[in-house]
């Protein structure tokens, strides 16, 4: 069955809205793409307006910002250290926003949504 990012089938008071018209190729969604710790791997999709986005599927390197030398460098991941959006994310190695990795350069968070943009971003924390 398809992903559907429709109005919810119910109100705020609970009580149900009634479902007056099937889905719309507009409202589809995508399942989430779970960007893991590997070899590089992009793909690209096609959306609405035939336009490009770039899904990351996995990585193992992220652009670096460091904040007190104000410069970008290229670093290894090794590891997740942690994860607000899912503790589980963690033990499964799925990279999101707001992730702490582990690089060669140090820890780091990520800044960027590699899922939807295809890149990693990363500042030194």
């Amino acid at each position: 069955m398809a992903k559907s990012q429709k109005r919810p089938q119910r109100k705020k008071s609970g009580a149900f809205l009634k479902d007056f018209r099937k889905k719309r190729q507009n409202e589809l969604g995508r399942d989430p793409s779970h960007t893991k710790i590997g070899e590089t791997q992009v793909k690209a999709i096609r959306t609405i307006g035939a336009n490009i986005k770039l899904r990351m599927l996995h990585a193992n390197v992220a652009n670096l910002y460091n904040p007190k030398s104000k410069t970008y460098k290229k670093a290894k991941i090794i590891n997740e250290v942690e994860n607000t959006a899912n503790r589980n994310f963690i033990r499964r190695n799925i990279l999101t926003k707001g992730a702490v990795v582990e690089t060669d350069a140090g820890r780091a968070k990520i800044t960027s949504r590699p899922g939807q943009d295809g890149v990693v971003n990363a500042v030194l924390v």
